[in-house]
């Protein structure tokens, strides 16, 4: 069964990076556009960033445009998102996931998700 695992959540103090990094498994993720999504409690899932099968087109959420990077690396099938310069109101679950339409991603509905990985940005 397609499966998506996301880590390298935390804690983090404001002005600080994390790097989020998303496994896949059961399936050949240069197949499909990978996205980022967050979720606050009590808050709608937030889509972030998403990248495209080769790598060469990303488009961001303005609110992390220019703090975060995604990114893909299809030999070890893995997707990243580099956050830096992160805030407070940074502060979620985190998911990754995959669908091999990007409208799919851009609409919130991709096939497969991760389970998540908390962030907390505080002092």
């Amino acid at each position: 069964q397609l499966q998506l695992v996301e880590s390298g959540g935390g804690l983090v103090q404001p002005g600080g990076s994390l790097r989020l990094s998303c496994e896949a498994s059961g399936f050949t993720l240069d197949n499909y556009v990978i996205g980022w999504f967050r979720q606050a409690p009590g808050k709608e899932r937030e889509f972030l960033a998403a990248i495209i099968r080769g790598g060469g087109s990303t488009r961001y959420a303005d609110s992390v445009k220019g703090r975060f990077t995604i990114s893909r690396d299809n030999t070890r099938n893995m997707g990243y998102l580099q956050m830096n310069n992160l805030k407070p109101e940074d502060t979620a679950v985190y998911y990754c996931a995959a669908d091999q339409s990007f409208h799919n991603i851009l609409i919130i509905n991709p096939g497969s998700w991760g389970q998540g990985t908390q962030v907390t940005v505080s002092s």
